[in-house]
């Protein structure tokens, strides 16, 4: 079996309703880069990259996607290696590793199609056969209602059968921070899990003036509360707080999240299999991080294709620690407005009760609506 092509797809789609964080970026648009390869035999597999999709495709049609035609798809681990050290000397983070991941998450969907298998039995089996997810949203849409909105919203997520839900914060006033979590908190009640999400936007001492703050809420987590470079403030704000602190959505490969997991800089680390190296990378990325005990749970924005593969992956990790009564590692499952997560696959992935159910099918588990593609195609 060999690859014959490599073809990417730029997708995008308008925002009804355009929303906010604490970073200022005003979302308009819904976009995403899907990869889609086809071998001589006729299996095709399908990836996802994260980030800015024009950038991806760039990579993956100039540079990566040439070098991939011809090759076995089951010699994943050879081509991912490759791959990398084909752009090592210029681009080791960012989006070309984002464009790997893509490439990398096809591969194992044509694998598992090949083999008849679902990618989690590939990766070593599967510890559960769903996994809780948590919803997030709550982000800034009416600057008016700031408060009302978020209460609405988080309840509106416990009401669909959500037993876990993250909030967006970074308001640029601790009082601001802490009334609107207060609100949540108030409005969904103690036994739903809450996690709060800055994007990076706060200082250190910020970041652990908040957070002290914030601990009587019953936080699940405090996710990127300071510059993801800053890996000598993330250990500062990780030993002053009582409550775990995630990060790493913004880091790619083994290497790039090592320092962060052997200084312990965070409780939990977040790897998105569409930006990190895609499956290949990330499961070593979750075995850096099991042998210095920390939690690894990944970090999922995009389509029906990037949300497959994190169900996959998950179900592919151990319960960190084990216990009679464990934790399991939570599923992303955001709830902001995208097409491509809602319809891009003929079965849409959908929670009951807060849990989703991982794929039984071959390879990723879904089917491709092509229409959709074509529908939102921009490139």
């Amino acid at each position: 079996m060999t690859i014959k092509s490599v073809k990417t797809h730029v997708l995008s789609s308008p925002v009804e309703r355009p929303f906010t964080s604490s970073r200022g970026w005003l979302y308009k648009t819904r976009g995403t880069c899907l990869v889609e390869i086809e071998t001589r035999d006729g299996v095709v597999g399908w990836g996802e990259c994260y980030g800015p999709s024009a950038v991806a495709k760039a990579f993956i049609d100039t540079q990566l996607g040439p070098r991939v035609v011809g090759r076995d798809p089951f010699d994943v681990e050879v081509v991912w290696e490759d791959l990398y050290n084909r752009i090592k000397d210029y681009g080791p983070k960012g989006m070309s590793i984002a464009a790997i991941s893509g490439i990398d998450i096809a591969l194992w969907d044509i694998i598992g199609k090949s083999c008849g298998k679902p990618v989690h039995k590939l990766l070593g089996g599967a510890f559960r056969t769903e996994v809780d997810a948590y919803a997030t949203g709550l982000y800034f849409t009416d600057m008016d209602r700031l408060i009302d909105e978020a209460v609405e919203e988080a309840e509106g997520y416990v009401k669909d059968g959500f037993k876990a839900v993250k909030m967006k914060i970074g308001l640029g006033s601790i009082e601001r921070d802490v009334e609107r979590v207060a609100a949540v908190r108030a409005a969904i009640g103690p036994d739903i899990r809450l996690m709060v999400d800055a994007n990076h936007c706060f200082s250190v001492p910020t970041a652990i003036r908040l957070g002290r703050r914030l601990e009587e809420f019953d936080i699940e987590w405090f996710e990127e509360p300071i510059s993801p470079e800053d890996i000598d403030g993330y250990v500062e704000v990780s030993r002053a707080l009582d409550m775990a602190v995630a990060g790493g959505e913004n880091e790619f490969t083994r290497w790039g999240f090592r320092d962060a997991i052997v200084r312990k800089a965070m409780d939990i680390v977040q790897p998105d299999v569409c930006a990190a190296g895609g499956l290949t990378e990330c499961k070593k990325i979750a075995a850096v991080a099991s042998t210095h005990g920390v939690e690894c749970v990944p970090h999922a924005w995009g389509s029906a294709i990037g949300l497959a593969a994190t169900v996959h992956f998950l179900a592919s990790l151990a319960d960190q620690p084990p216990s009679l009564f464990p934790f399991p590692p939570m599923l992303e499952f955001e709830q902001c407005e995208n097409p491509f997560r809602d319809h891009l696959s003929t079965v849409p992935i959908h929670q009951v009760d807060g849990k989703v159910a991982v794929p039984t099918g071959p390879g990723l588990g879904i089917e491709i609506d092509r229409s959709i593609i074509d529908r939102y195609r921009v490139g």
